[in-house]
């Protein structure tokens, strides 16, 4: 990919992230997760009764370059939530747990 073709789909990954109070970037879809670490955010999301988009990085290979840029962020999944990064699966885990994910989503 050219760096003009990674620099609109980073613009296109801002849009999403401003558009949709939580957004998943992730392996899969939310009826189809195509890796385990993606399931269990979809798992924790879905408990949490939240609503939430998500964008599959297997489909896109431009976008699964351009959200590691974006978020400087190595792995998938990435969550988002009211335009902010929160992180993959282990602290999006660790989140949950202790209580703070369903602070942040009700917020």
């Amino acid at each position: 990919m050219t760096p003009e073709e990674i620099e609109n789909k980073k613009q296109e990954i801002a849009s999403d992230i401003s558009t949709n109070k939580v957004m998943l970037y992730m392996k899969g879809n939310k009826q189809a997760p195509m890796c385990g670490f993606s399931a269990q955010v979809i798992q924790i999301l879905t408990h949490l009764g939240a609503e939430f988009e998500t964008k599959d990085v297997l489909s896109d290979e431009g976008l699964r370059q351009a959200i590691k840029e974006f978020s400087d962020w190595p792995t998938i999944p990435q969550l988002y939530i009211n335009g902010e990064f929160i992180g993959g699966c282990d602290i999006t885990t660790e989140m949950f747990q202790n209580g703070e994910l369903k602070t942040l989503i009700s917020s």
